[in-house]
């Protein structure tokens, strides 16, 4: 709900910053934001370490995915009965939880594998309330004229967390690596407890700026006729009656399933058997990408425009020269190449991104928000980390080399092929007009 009086002049209510629910939500999120990075960087590396096997990380990376990917269209439903304020607040409090008690375990010593998925599984199920609570939000705090600038400023935010988080984690793990708690403990134990522990701070304010927060839900609750599944079944049935945004979540299935997956393993065993900074080099490697992400967050709106508003062809396009880069990879033996092929696929992501979501929150109905965007969640955060699994098995009977280079071209082919659909070419950027004074 947005709380800028009518009577303040127009360029206060202009200006996001003028509204105090949406400038408490940006700053507990920012501080939220970077301290993720750490956990980012943290948790793929501690499972390497115990058990140095990328099969492993892709089972802890499934153990996260398969909560979310089946409740992530229930916690949509459950942000369209409720409101989405209270649904976040709940799902980053089990968030937080889970952190602080996965830094207690790695400082004393005590960490074990089975405990690494126990806490996998319930960040999973929490985030599978966050995310779709996350994109409903919005909506409900700004105009729908403001959609795209805020959309842009949180994507910012959350780029430039990740240029200085990620490589300041991996610098934090490598320090600790010759200061062990224990002669029991994992190594780099002491820097992947700080590590932890600094995420998990950083929950705090994230949790009290969302409690100070006022929403339109908080105030008047939905209708609530339909059961949670017969919720679930009308937002799938929403989306599909619409057709392009059907087409549009049908090719980012395919896009997550054959890439999301061998990227999400491959980065972390590509720093740690090729690249000479060990968890350094996995932080400066996810800088990278945050750097060229933010930059094209900056440069999404002069790519609309010189796409003339044609969302679909835009992202086709820049999918197929993302492809092409990430099988690039292949090619990376030092860090700094493998920045600046990471840097250039971050640039290319960031310009599609915020236009995409501008256009799906301006298209669906507040009614069927939640569901929408747990639908669209669930194609990247669901089945991305399931095919993560594979990608680790795979490594078994396949070189690093091969991964990548079928990951990048299988994504190329796949968006070449798609302009041949009609549906998905004739997405465009809709126009809205701005609210009268």
């Amino acid at each position: 709900m947005n709380t800028v009086p009518s009577a303040a002049p127009a360029a206060a209510r202009s200006s996001l910053f003028a509204n105090r629910d949406f400038s408490l939500l940006f700053g507990g999120s920012a501080i939220s934001a970077f301290g993720d990075q750490f956990t980012l960087v943290a948790l793929p590396w501690l499972v390497l370490k115990l058990t140095d096997d990328p099969a492993a990380l892709g089972i802890v990376l499934a153990v996260m995915a398969f909560p979310r990917a089946a409740f992530m269209l229930v916690g949509g439903a459950v942000v369209d009965r409720m409101s989405p304020r209270r649904v976040l607040l709940g799902g980053r409090a089990v968030n937080a939880a889970c952190i602080v008690i996965l830094a207690a375990l790695v400082l004393t010593g005590a960490i074990q594998m089975w405990m690494v998925y126990l806490l996998a599984l319930g960040i999973g199920l929490s985030t599978a309330f966050v995310y779709p609570a996350g994109s409903a939000i919005m909506p409900q705090l700004v105009r729908a004229d403001q959609l795209r600038q805020a959309n842009a400023l949180f994507m910012g935010m959350r780029q430039l967390s990740m240029i200085g988080g990620p490589v300041l984690a991996g610098f934090v793990i490598a320090l600790g690596a010759h200061h062990q708690p224990s002669a029991q403990a994992v190594p780099d134990a002491r820097g992947l407890g700080l590590a932890f522990s600094i995420d998990a701070a950083s929950f705090v304010f994230s949790l009290v700026s969302l409690a100070m927060v006022r929403v339109h839900g908080d105030f008047h609750a939905p209708e609530t006729q339909l059961g949670v599944f017969a919720s679930i079944a009308a937002g799938v049935r929403y989306v599909w009656l619409d057709v392009p945004l059907r087409a549009f979540v049908i090719y980012a299935s395919f896009v997550s399933v054959f890439v999301g997956g061998p990227i999400q393993v491959g980065l972390p065993v590509l720093a740690d058997t090729r690249l000479n900074l060990g968890a350094a080099s996995l932080g400066i490697l996810m800088t990278a990408q945050g750097v060229g992400m933010f930059a094209g967050s900056i440069l999404s709106g002069a790519g609309q425009r010189t796409m003339r508003g044609r969302l679909g062809l835009m992202v086709l396009c820049i999918d197929s020269v993302v492809g092409l880069t990430l099988a690039a990879l292949t090619l990376v033996h030092t860090t700094y190449f493998g920045a600046a092929l990471l840097f250039c696929t971050g640039l290319l992501g960031g310009i599609v991104q915020i236009a995409i979501f501008t256009w799906i929150q301006q298209r669906v109905s507040p009614q069927m928000m939640g569901r929408t965007m747990s639908i669209l969640m669930f194609t990247f955060m669901g089945l991305g980390p399931l095919s993560a699994a594979i990608a680790g098995a795979l490594l078994k009977v396949i070189s690093l080399t091969a991964l990548f280079a079928i990951a990048g071209l299988t994504l190329t082919a796949i968006a070449l092929s798609c302009m041949a659909s009609p549906q998905l070419r004739s997405i465009r950027a809709m126009k809205v007009v701005p609210a009268k004074a």
